[in-house]
This record gives C-alpha cells, sequence and structure tokens, in this order.
C-alpha cells in the first residue's frame, strides 16, 4: 500500500482508505462480525485512514467503528463530520460542539484526527444548504475551538456545493483537508471539463487544494457504484444512489460507465471499476481515495487494484480521447 502526505497535516496516510459511508452498507447494516472482519483485513492491507460522519445511518456507522476499533485497537487516522440543519442556525456553536461531542461518544474515543464540515456550501443559505460567508464566519471558529480543546487535531470540509464556493473555502485557507469528487465520468477537478460532458465544472479544485497544501480525500471515485457499469445493487447497499456532479441519474452514469468497457476488453485493466480506480490515483494531488463497501471481497478487489498503481500515461490519453 502506498501512502501520501495529507497536506499541511503532515500525516501519512494510505492511497486507499475505508469508507463507512452508507453507499456500501456495510458499516451502517452489516453484521457485527463481518464488520471487524472487513476493519481487520484493511489494516492488514495497509489501509490506516477511516471516514465516518453522523449522517451515515443516523449514527450507526460511527457506533459500529466504535465497537470494532475498541476491539482490533488498531493504529490508525479517524475523520468524521458534522452536518447543520436550518434549525441549527441559530446556534452554531452550540451545535458543532454538541455533535462532536455526540460523535466522540459513539467512537468510544476521546478525540478524531479530522474533524471535517459535511454541509454543500452554496452562496444563499438554504436548509442544509451552508451559504459559504456564514462556514466562514461562524463554522470555522467553531471548528478551531475543538481543536484548541483537544479534541480534533486538523479540520475539513466536504467538497460539495457550488464550485464558485468550494474556491473560496479553498482560498479562505483555514480548512487543512478537502473531499473532492473525482472520477472518471468528472474529472474537472483534475482537468478541464470536457465538451458536452454532463455534470458540475469542479473548476479544477485539485490543483487549487495542492497549492495550499490541502490533503485531498477523494470522494465518488466510482460516482455511487455506477463505475461497475451495472444498476444491480447489494442488499446492503443503498438501493437509490443520487448522483453528485456526474449525470441527472444513476443510470445514466452507469450507461456512460459502460461505453468504457472497451478499455477493459483492450486490457488497459481487469474490470470496469479497477479502471476507475487506478484512474483517480494516477493524479498527483490525490492523497488518498475512499471506497465504500458491502463485502470483504470488494474491499480486497479495491486494494488489489490500487496496488497495481495508477494508469498508464498511454492509458490515461485514450481515456481522454
Amino acid at each position: 500500500m502506498q501512502y501520501r502526505r495529507l497536506g499541511r497535516t503532515n500525516l501519512e496516510i494510505s492511497l486507499l482508505g475505508f469508507g463507512a459511508g452508507a453507499v456500501g452498507g456495510l458499516m451502517t447494516r452489516g453484521a457485527v462480525a463481518d464488520q471487524e472482519r472487513a476493519l481487520a483485513r484493511a489494516v492488514e492491507l495497509g489501509i490506516n485512514y477511516i471516514d465516518t460522519a453522523p449522517l451515515y445511518g443516523n449514527g450507526e456507522s460511527e457506533r459500529s467503528l466504535g465497537r470494532a476499533l475498541k476491539t482490533l485497537k488498531p493504529d490508525v487516522v479517524i475523520g468524521t463530520k458534522v452536518r447543520l440543519k436550518a434549525a441549527d442556525r441559530s446556534r452554531i456553536g452550540d451545535f458543532v460542539a454538541q455533535s462532536m461531542d455526540e460523535s466522540l461518544r459513539r467512537l468510544d474515543r476521546d478525540h478524531v484526527d479530522l474533524f471535517q464540515l459535511h454541509n454543500p456550501l452554496v452562496a444563499r443559505d438554504a436548509d442544509d444548504h451552508l451559504a459559504i460567508d456564514m462556514a466562514l464566519a461562524e463554522v470555522v471558529p467553531a471548528m478551531q475551538r475543538l481543536q484548541k480543546a483537544g479534541k480534533t487535531r486538523f479540520i475539513g470540509l466536504s467538497g460539495v456545493g457550488e464550485t464558485p464556493a468550494l474556491l473560496q473555502a479553498i482560498e479562505a485557507g483555514v480548512f487543512d483537508t478537502m473531499q473532492v469528487v473525482y472520477n472518471v465520468l468528472n474529472s474537472s477537478a483534475g482537468g478541464s471539463m470536457p465538451n458536452g460532458a454532463p455534470g458540475q465544472d469542479y473548476g479544477r479544485l485539485l490543483e487549487r487544494t495542492r497549492a495550499m497544501d490541502m490533503g485531498t480525500i477523494v470522494i465518488r471515485a466510482l460516482a455511487g457504484g455506477a463505475l461497475a457499469g451495472t444498476t444491480e445493487r447489494h442488499p446492503l447497499a443503498m438501493q437509490v444512489v443520487d448522483p453528485i456532479g456526474s449525470a441527472p441519474s444513476f443510470v445514466e452514469d452507469v450507461a456512460r460507465a459502460k461505453a468504457l468497457e472497451p478499455l477493459v476488453k483492450q486490457g488497459v485493466a481487469s474490470s470496469l471499476t479497477e479502471l476507475a480506480l487506478r484512474f483517480v490515483i494516477a493524479h498527483p494531488a490525490v492523497t488518498t481515495m475512499l471506497v465504500g463497501y458491502s463485502t470483504l471481497d470488494q474491499l480486497e478487489q479495491a486494494a488489489a487494484a490500487v496496488n497495481k498503481g495508477p494508469l498508464s500515461e498511454e492509458a490515461l490519453l485514450r481515456l481522454r480521447t
């Protein structure tokens, strides 16, 4: 397993992370024994970054991790998040502190390594879409107070929402890390938006985070599972997955993924998922990539793909054309 520096945090974390979210479902709906087995195997494979959030399974992901971590006691880096609803705007500081304390209780820890803002960032505040000005003026100071209290080592944000707001968050220089939507169906965070491609133009976010020495955590590397090339879902997985930043529907994302199958037949990769994962890690500004798992076999396949290394320049050129 390769390790990369998580920006100015100087943490060395695995190129493949352990996504404990609800899309894969193992850590929110799986059997306890299977959860512990998967986490233990992830550590054996060299994975040392684990990502969770209160939103995942209404706290179940954090509770599952708390149980497994207490049993296994691995040396890992833990990241969780806070997400504000409209009703929380009048008490932002108190809510952020309360959310952290509840996460720590579920995780059975006295601190986390990374605490991230989970709301989509926008220009105008609306429900859980948080105005960037409010995030910088009120949420960030609340997160920084938790840093001073020793409850988190670093702070970051989920890079979802409107691109100008995300760029403003980067330029503010207050976040140590950013989760970035980046995959073979929408690679605009790492380069130019292809002409005629559907989805959001992320404006080369990876170049901006690198310039600010921020750690970058890629999310939606498999476009919510669409890059497996099928609409079928594992029973533990979320059965309806809305795209983030790509096509208007999951079905359309799957169709675009299947259009890449000739590259697999030509030997660029052994499967669509391998192609997708090795594409992501080919970008030098990517620190780690989160994959959500439903089964132990999916974990093994993801690790095997990453251990093959990035796609070659020739393969990347064929993908672009």
